[in-house]
């Protein structure tokens, strides 16, 4: 699909992961792109054209609640009341479907917090932003709900581009991999190129306020445990051995329906990464 005429992004936590790899591709298209400081006053002043809110914090939620609610709507608000813009796509989380483990879940499944629960600052704070969209958005807002997004092994937070960063430098040593987590834990794992690309189209085409951007798959520790073990003849040995009930599995029915997209399969990017990392 082609964006027809000026092509104007302005990504709100551009100088983090996912808005630093979303800046290099959108303006690897021709875009116009714009990374503001916080609460900088021309947010109000100029046309803003495609905002994409990508700010957020991930990291130490429970001890950092003030920036957690500052990062996730403060500058939220001040778009949404004050601000002239085309589109705008709020980055949220598919760990708001943390608390509804096997469900099969969409973006029209019911959504469960505890607000005496330390963690439910993060999930409440995105819930937040997320209403904010669909009651001020004025029908132009849309939300994006990320899995656990990555792009290769010099990722700086992550469980599994450290994963990778520890088989790399164990490959050739003869020595066992400890890794400290349960083979039964299991994530949804989705390629930031992948992520980005769905976050373009969902801004120029999209026709639902919520979009799920996933793989929708849960990948178990032990199939990448096993995976990389026979990849790279190494033994992996988790440290940890909890039964872990399975998470909710994230429906791309979606993004897949309208716009014919799918995320590439977790290990067969693994294999790639790896191989990159030889050249």
């Amino acid at each position: 699909m082609a964006v027809v005429g000026k092509k104007i992004a302005t990504v709100i936590g551009g100088q983090g992961f996912v808005g630093h790899h979303l800046v290099s591709h959108l303006m690897a298209e021709g875009w116009e792109c714009w990374v503001p400081l916080k609460n900088d006053p021309l947010l109000t002043e100029r046309p803003l054209g495609h905002v994409f809110y990508c700010a957020g914090l991930t990291a130490d939620y429970a001890v950092r609640s003030f920036d957690v609610v500052d990062a996730h709507v403060s500058c939220l608000n001040k778009i949404l009341h004050y601000s002239d813009y085309q589109s705008l796509v709020y980055l949220s989380s598919t760990r708001l479907y943390d608390s509804r483990p096997g469900i099969l879940a969409d973006e029209t499944s019911d959504l469960s917090f505890n607000t005496s629960n330390p963690r439910h600052i993060y999930d409440l704070s995105k819930a937040l932003g997320e209403s904010m969209c669909h009651v001020a958005g004025k029908g132009k807002a849309k939300i994006a709900r990320l899995a656990c997004v990555y792009h290769n092994q010099n990722d700086a937070d992550g469980f599994l581009p450290a994963l990778l960063r520890d088989v790399i430098a164990h490959r050739n040593t003869g020595n066992p991999l400890m890794v400290n987590s349960s083979p039964y834990f299991s994530r949804d794992y989705v390629a930031i190129r992948d992520v980005v690309d769905a976050l373009v189209k969902i801004a120029c085409f999209g026709t639902q306020t919520i979009y799920n951007i996933a793989s929708g798959e849960n990948v178990k520790n032990e199939t990448l445990f096993s995976h990389l073990a026979s990849k790279f003849q190494i033994k992996i040995t988790p440290l940890k051995n909890e039964q872990i009930p399975l998470p909710a599995l994230i429906s791309i029915s979606r993004l897949r329906t309208e716009f014919e997209w799918q995320a590439a399969p977790v290990l067969q990017e693994i294999d790639r990464i790896l191989e990159n990392a030889q050249c």
